[in-house]
Parts: C-alpha cells; sequence; structure tokens
C-alpha cells in the first residue's frame, strides 16, 4: 500500500499525494505523486485512467506539504511527480508533469 495523504482546500478542491512504486521499469525506485481534483475520489480516479491502477489512499499518513500545494496548483495539469525522497539527504528534484513519468522510450531503427 503507498503511504500518502490530502489537503482540502478553502474551494472546496483537494491535494493528493501519494507515494508510488515508479511504474517506469527503468525508471526510479518511487515517486512522489501530486494530483489537484474535485474530491479525492476524483483525483485517484486520474491516476487510474493514466494506467496507475493499484492506487488506493488510506488514512493521511503523508499529507502534502504547503510547497506541495502550491507546485500543484500552479501547474496546468494539476498532476505532477518527482522523485520520492529517501532520507532527505541531497538537492531537491525539481516537479515533472506526469507524461515524463508515463512516457515510454521510442526504438531507433
Amino acid at each position: 500500500m503507498a503511504a500518502g495523504g490530502f489537503c482540502k482546500l478553502p474551494n472546496g478542491t483537494v491535494v493528493v499525494a501519494l507515494n508510488l512504486p515508479s511504474p517506469a521499469a527503468d525508471g526510479p525506485a518511487g515517486v512522489r505523486v501530486l494530483v489537484h481534483a474535485q474530491n479525492r475520489a476524483r483525483a485517484l480516479t486520474r491516476l487510474r485512467n493514466l494506467g496507475l491502477r493499484a492506487v488506493y489512499l488510506r488514512g493521511n499518513a503523508a499529507p502534502p506539504t504547503p510547497d506541495e500545494i502550491t507546485a500543484v496548483l500552479h501547474h496546468p495539469d494539476g498532476l505532477i511527480w518527482r522523485t520520492a525522497p529517501d532520507s532527505g539527504v541531497g538537492p531537491m528534484e525539481l516537479w515533472r508533469p506526469i507524461r515524463a513519468l508515463l512516457r515510454q522510450p521510442t526504438a531507433q531503427t
């Protein structure tokens, strides 16, 4: 089960944060995904529609930080990711659009 959490915003929408294993075979070990949606169910549906079928949110153990909320609200898609911080050591990585994670590498002929 993935660690994660949510935060309800004053306008009634929510930001859901999930720590997931990377869906890409050659990708990073784990990713932190942020989704902005009308409610928690719609946020999870957005991820499932992208092919992340076994995504569930139980509890609120790892809610999004204020910086994460700002990042997802300022992204036009409202769906971003970066590698999950293991120990907090090292430089912070920039947020990327979800298309960059799910993109399949093309074969060169």
